[in-house]
């Protein structure tokens, strides 16, 4: 069974809640529940921080040993060197989503500091972005050259 680990950055625990015109009425442990309905045969791992060492932390912690990591990073996304040095870090392949699309909101939000450390970026599909990183990922393989 494969294992995908899910991480969400600041202030996504208030999915459903903060600012639903951008981000939507649905929480993301609601949303995981459809999620894991979706891929039976996944073994769905979820954690979410405010806080950018516990991040670093469970992807050290995790990293080698699951099969992908769909990472949503929040703000970090546009700040944090250290979470891309750990994706870096970790044998695991990763995919950067981002809810809304950061291309049409501020300008610092333009930049990711995890993209080029990700097999892909999915931006701007609401929630369904996480459904469609979850099942690149079931289908990745390593090509070893």
């Amino acid at each position: 069974m494969k294992q995908i680990l899910i991480i969400n950055g600041p202030n996504l625990n208030l999915l459903g809640k903060r600012e639903p015109t951008i981000y939507g009425n649905r929480s993301f442990v609601d949303y995981l529940k459809t999620i894991e309905e979706l891929f039976p045969d996944v073994q769905l791992r979820y954690f979410q921080s405010n806080h950018e060492g516990e991040l670093i932390d469970k992807i050290h912690e995790l990293g080698f040993d699951v099969d992908g990591i769909v990472i949503n990073a929040g703000a970090y996304t546009h700040t944090s060197i250290a979470i891309a040095d750990a994706l870096s870090a970790v044998t695991a392949p990763a995919v950067e989503v981002h809810i809304s699309n950061v291309h049409a909101r501020e300008s610092f939000r333009h930049h990711s500091y995890l993209s080029a450390k990700c097999k892909g970026v999915i931006v701007g599909l609401g929630l369904t972005g996480y459904e469609l990183a979850v099942r690149y990922l079931m289908s990745y393989k390593v090509i070893e050259l």
